[in-house]
């Protein structure tokens, strides 16, 4: 997905499978743990008010909404893990296994913080609400 949309703009956004057809609107964006990079979106399908975790890698934000390249059958039958709450490790293998993604290369461990990386202030990160 385009890297320089705000995330928090995809939210109650129209989306569409690869064919067209609208899927629902975009409830959530979760991000990664590692990178605070926009990693999935839950859409709230209106079938039975479930909402379905999609990729937003490979998935394309035009015209105002989100076009995911999958068909709608894949994406209603994604895992269902609820909103509101921390994707888990192991939730977020299942859902790379579903779409038949390539696992993320593991994160590099961090370097001790010397003090140059404290000398520039604050940087907003994943713990920071305003990124969330």
């Amino acid at each position: 997905m385009q890297t320089d949309i705000d995330p928090r703009s995809l939210i109650g956004r129209k989306a569409y499978d690869r064919d067209g057809h609208k899927i629902g609107t975009v409830d959530e964006v979760y991000l990664d743990d590692a990178t605070g990079v926009p990693e999935w979106a839950a859409v709230r399908t209106g079938l039975f008010s479930r909402d379905a975790f999609v990729p937003l890698a490979p998935s394309t934000y035009r015209n105002e909404s989100l076009h995911v390249p999958y068909e709608r059958g894949l994406i209603k039958d994604a895992p269902d893990f609820g909103v509101g709450r921390h994707l888990s490790p192991d939730q977020e293998i299942q859902l790379y296994h579903h779409y038949q993604l390539a696992l993320p290369e593991p994160a590099a461990p961090e370097r001790p913080s010397g003090r140059a990386d404290r000398d520039f202030g604050h940087v907003a990160g994943r713990d920071d609400p305003e990124t969330r």
